[in-house]
């Protein structure tokens, strides 16, 4: 078995967070981040903690199946914990994590921008729909 250099070493160790490379595991939480029901959950969740059905009634349009799986997948990558508490009937709050809160300026951003620039990305989308014709 060959021994490798330690910059051999350091290349391997870079190469294995760069999302760039389909193995990456950073490349599994970009595709989770970028999915819109996860910055809606995120955003939702910054002003505290939230029950399942405050969050189902702000995000206009997700189905339970959807909100579920996003909640348990941000739980699962430590983004968002879950807290029950027993009670007639249940009661389940959802709040973000203090990893979830780092990330919570990125995401309000990335919506503020959203917000903010939709009507030039409409023309846009207007104005290239016209010459693709």
């Amino acid at each position: 078995m060959a021994t490798k250099t330690a910059a051999e070493r350091r290349e391997e160790a870079r190469q294995a967070f760069d999302a760039y490379f389909s193995q990456c595991p950073s490349r599994r939480l970009l595709d989770r981040l970028s999915d819109k029901w996860v910055t809606l959950v995120l955003t939702a969740l910054e002003a505290g903690p939230r029950r399942y059905s405050d969050l189902a009634r702000r995000i206009a349009g997700v189905s339970q199946k959807m909100l579920t799986q996003t909640l348990r997948g941000l739980e699962r990558d430590g983004l968002v914990t879950r807290t029950l508490t027993p009670s007639v009937p249940v009661r389940v709050d959802y709040e973000l994590t203090p990893l979830g809160e780092s990330l919570m300026p990125l995401v309000a951003a990335i919506k503020g921008w959203a917000e903010a620039h939709i009507e030039d990305v409409e023309r846009a989308r207007g104005h290239y729909d016209a010459v693709n014709a």
